[in-house]
């Protein structure tokens, strides 16, 4: 957590400086890891309301955007993603994810795209469009 608060820091005095902060947050690990996230996230927006957040899954990560995904306290994720999304986070879901699971995309959350892959979206957002990256 501390070394999550110092880049964040970091960000914010960037975001300050320079403009909007872009941010990629990869998720590959499962329910425990997308209900981190979403704190992280909300608290991202919290301090700095322009930042630009984009969420993109493959493997496990996917699985807080399936239909009726629930957090470790049993609520559904449709409310936080909902709100999320609200407040301009983009999600984007892997497809070799999709294909490998055998999951048709009408079972992924309607606020989600999904992009060819996780792994290559993320580096994507790294290299060419200047995204900071963040791993919850």
């Amino acid at each position: 957590m501390k070394r999550f608060m110092l880049l964040f820091a970091g960000l914010l005095t960037a975001s300050l400086a320079w403009g909007q902060v872009k941010v990629v947050y990869h998720l590959s690990e499962g329910i425990p890891q997308a209900a981190r996230a979403i704190g992280n996230i909300r608290n991202h927006l919290n301090a700095d309301s322009t930042a630009k957040i984009v969420v993109v899954t493959h493997g496990a990560g996917i699985d807080f955007l399936l239909d009726g995904a629930k957090n470790p306290r049993g609520q559904p994720f449709t409310g936080d993603i909902g709100e999320l999304a609200g407040r301009g986070v983009e999600f984007r879901v892997c497809n070799n994810t999709l294909i490998t699971r055998d999951l048709t995309k009408d079972k992924v959350a309607m606020e989600a795209t999904i992009v060819p892959s996780g792994v290559a979206e993320v580096a994507r957002l790294q290299a060419k469009e200047g995204f900071v990256y963040i791993h919850p």
